[in-house]
């Protein structure tokens, strides 16, 4: 090395604390004839007393002996860069963290939503069967209003059920079973349709289905996206006009896009975000049935599956779900 090279001084602004570390990785590259290159990281002390943390790299020169007779290098303040990784590292801590409370916070309410629900139906079981019987035994005494209060008693207990049903339902979205697989769309759809053979005949319903691409995928979820979207389109549907639906897909390299459009009653803009919302019904029971959960659960399949699902609609002339599911 050059013998102006101030060795002692430069030792005396390395911290204490790294100056062992820095010595000894440059003596075993030094002492090395067959290196040229080092490299450390280190804390140095500038003009105002502070410690910097820099990158010190050099190239080694070396006579026909192998001895290193000269280094050529820069130093590098690199205190901010480090500065910033400790930061992103304590954000990702803190928002494993915030995780792993928020996967058991999600565990407890799923088990919660579980056995609310169990302990709920049995009541509402016991309710209904105690109205049926005594209905049967004592229908001949009770005057119109009697049955028709039995009958309402009946129903609301029914709709509590159901309530209870979907929203254990809602709770498992994202619980898997079974395992991935190639998924024929076409031919689930096919099946979903056998489903709703009886209303397809009612409301004279012609469902067209497009070239569904196969994609790899859970079973269960899919089945319920369009499941509950065809059974949207029947429900909804205009009051003697034949029922439309049109099922299209389309290939955007990294997801696909899929539609369910029909000719319903449609939906005004200002509902397009509520309709998604648990809930959120924009009809009464006797207009049309359901417990306004069933898009609330489609939305969340669809997000866990990396997707998104929007609404194009005109009023009185019929609504289109759009859908994308990623593709990896």
């Amino acid at each position: 090395l050059p013998e102006n090279y101030d060795h002692l001084h430069w030792t005396k602004l390395v911290h204490a604390e790294d100056l062992q570390r820095v010595e000894e990785s440059q003596a075993e590259v030094l002492n090395n004839p067959l290196e040229f290159y080092w490299e450390q990281e280190y804390r140095f002390r500038k003009l105002n007393g502070n410690y910097a943390i820099v990158y010190d790299r050099g190239y080694i020169i070396r006579d026909k002996a192998g001895n290193a007779v000269r280094m050529i290098g820069a130093t590098q303040d690199i205190t901010k860069m480090k500065e910033n990784e400790i930061h992103l590292g304590k954000l990702n801590k803190n928002l494993q963290l915030q995780s792993e409370k928020l996967a058991e916070s999600n565990s407890q309410l799923e088990q919660f939503a579980y056995v609310a629900s169990h302990d709920l139906q049995e009541p509402l079981r016991m309710v209904t069967s105690f109205l049926k019987l005594l209905e049967k035994k004592y229908g001949e005494t009770l005057d119109a209003s009697g049955k028709k209060y039995i009958h309402f008693a009946v129903d609301g207990a029914n709709r509590m059920r159901q309530i209870i049903l979907d929203l254990l339902n809602y709770s498992r979205v994202g619980r898997t079973n079974g395992e991935k697989q190639m998924l024929n769309l076409n031919k689930l759809v096919n099946e979903i349709n056998i489903l709703f053979r009886k209303e397809i005949e009612e409301k004279k319903a012609n469902i067209l289905i497009e070239e569904l691409p196969l994609i790899y995928g859970y079973e269960t979820p899919m089945r319920q996206v369009f499941q509950n979207l065809i059974s949207n389109g029947l429900k909804y549907s205009r009051k003697n006009i034949p029922t439309r639906i049109e099922i299209k897909a389309v290939d955007l390299n990294e997801h696909w896009q899929f539609s369910v459009a029909d000719n319903g009653i449609g939906i005004s803009k200002e509902y397009f975000d509520k309709v998604f919302i648990l809930f959120q019904r924009l009809h009464s029971k006797e207009e049309f049935s359901g417990t306004g959960i069933g898009l609330a659960v489609t939305k969340k399949i669809i997000e866990n599956m990396g997707g998104k699902i929007w609404i194009t609609s005109e009023e009185e002339k019929g609504t289109t779900f759009h859908f994308s599911i990623q593709k990896q």
